[in-house]
This record gives C-alpha cells, sequence and structure tokens, in this order.
C-alpha cells in the first residue's frame, strides 16, 4: 500500500495510509506494530470507507522521539494529522496499545467521535506486574535493542492453533515488529505502563462504542474484555482469534467493524 507523509503542526514526520471513500475510519494499531498491521482487513474495509492508518510515533516509517510516549502524546499526534486531512469527525477504532490512545483521544475530544472501537483492547490500567513487565520491557530493548523482545513477544499475540498455519502472518508481525525503532519500542512501553484507567470515559461516553475481542488472546484476558454494557455498547467476540484478529480472522474482524459503522450510521448501535 503506498504511504503518504506529512509533518504534523507539533513537528512530528508522520506516515499513513489514506485508502477509500465515505465514512472515516481511524484505524490505530498495537504496540510494535504498523499501518501494515490492517493489510488483510483494508481492501474489506475500503469497499465501503475512508480508512486512514497512521504508524504510531517511533514505529514503522513514523518518526521516532526521544522519551515516554503517553496515551495523550499518541491521541494529540492522531488529532493533530485528522486535522491535517481536514476530517472534523471519524470513527476511532485502536488495536491493543491503539485503543489506549483511543481512549484518550475520546477522553480530550469525544466530540471527534462518530464512535468508537477498542479491538483487543481495555480500559484497565495495569497493574503492579504489568509496570514492572514494561519496565522489564524498556531495559531489554535499551540493551539489546528490539530483535530479541520481538522474537519472544510475537508468537504470544496469536493464538497458539494458528502459530502454524498462519506462519506468513506471523512472520509479517515480526517483520513489522522489528521495524520499530529502540525509541519508539522503550517510549511506547513506559507510556502504557503510566496510562491511567479510563473505564469512566466509556461509561461517559455518548457515541457508539464497539468492544472486539478473541476467544483466545492471551494478552487481553476475559475479566479485561467488556468493561462496559448498556446501549450503544456493542461486544464482539472472535472465534479462533488471539490477540490479533486483523491477521487471524480478517474477514470477522472486517466484518463486525463494518456492521458497528453501518448500525451506528443508522443510529441502533446496539447491536
Amino acid at each position: 500500500m503506498a504511504r503518504n507523509r506529512l509533518t504534523l503542526t507539533n513537528g512530528l514526520e508522520v506516515s499513513y495510509l489514506d485508502e477509500g471513500r465515505g465514512v472515516p475510519l481511524l484505524l490505530l494499531h498495537g504496540y510494535c506494530g504498523s499501518a501494515g498491521y490492517w493489510d488483510d482487513v483494508l481492501p474489506l474495509l475500503t469497499a465501503h470507507a475512508r480508512v486512514i492508518a497512521p504508524d504510531a510515533r517511533g514505529h514503522g516509517e513514523t518518526a521516532a522521539t526521544e522519551g515516554t510516549y503517553s496515551m495523550e502524546q499518541l491521541a494529540g499526534d492522531a488529532l493533530q494529522l485528522l486535522d491535517a486531512l481536514n476530517i472534523g469527525q471519524a470513527f476511532v477504532l485502536g488495536h491493543s496499545m491503539g485503543g489506549y490512545t483511543a481512549l484518550a483521544l475520546a477522553e480530550r475530544a469525544s466530540d471527534r467521535l462518530l464512535g468508537l472501537g477498542l479491538l483487543h483492547s481495555t480500559t484497565f490500567a495495569d497493574d503492579d506486574n504489568g509496570k514492572a513487565n514494561r519496565e522489564k520491557v524498556a531495559a531489554r530493548i535499551s540493551r539489546e535493542g528490539m530483535q530479541g523482545h520481538i522474537r519472544d513477544l510475537v508468537p504470544k499475540l496469536f493464538s497458539p492453533d494458528n502459530l502454524a498455519p498462519l506462519q506468513a502472518q506471523v512472520d509479517r508481525a515480526l517483520s513489522i515488529g522489528w521495524g520499530t525503532s529502540a525509541e519508539g519500542g522503550i517510549g511506547a512501553a513506559l507510556g502504557m505502563k503510566e496510562r491511567p484507567d479510563r473505564r469512566g470515559v466509556l461509561e461517559a461516553l455518548e457515541a457508539p462504542i464497539l468492544l472486539l475481542a478473541g476467544e483466545s488472546d492471551n494478552v487481553i484476558g476475559p475479566d479485561k474484555r467488556f468493561p462496559v454494557d448498556g446501549p450503544g455498547v456493542t461486544h464482539r467476540l472472535l472465534e479462533g482469534a488471539g490477540h490479533m484478529g486483523m491477521m487471524e480472522q480478517p474477514a470477522a474482524f472486517a466484518e463486525a467493524i463494518l456492521a458497528f459503522v453501518a448500525a451506528a450510521k443508522r443510529g441502533d448501535a446496539d447491536v
């Protein structure tokens, strides 16, 4: 897919995809990912919508900066991209870390949302063990670079049943991960460590909400997948998927997003 580049008003040079026409969907990828995470679902989505998929700060082909990448900072990058593209409102859908970014964006600028999607993500903050693991990841990357961390991380993102049959997708995720800068890997790990619990953001949000989870996700456990319920909240559980539904079950993943968008446009998002 052809990449576009622009420099945001904060000076960050961003690489992003902008494909399709219609209602805008802003797709925010996860930790050590890139816009390449969406390759399998992009053709399915762009047949019905305009998809904007940036590489996050320090990931893919977007420039890296030093220091901690707070979710608020990543949300600011996303909002500046929407501004640069003259997009007032969009469906903002985030995978894993992208979901944490989407929540920070919703807290700051809920009026920009046509809908919010947490894709293999959660509202909950890291517990003490999770925070310690983020520190260990940052320290390891500082010592060794990205290679070993990504080699250990990526297989855990897929359902164990999918590792062999989806070897090409696993290899692609590895390649994308190895393309993450060390500054990005460290900055984003420390930023996720510091993120607050944002369940209250979902509870207060007036826009429709999609919570999409993988049946075999070992990163986001069953107790964290569906933190809120009620009118306007859609729960979708993908069978045969771990943490990487866009690669493991792309047709079902795309269908869940398109059904959510269509229902939101009709005004009956509780499907």
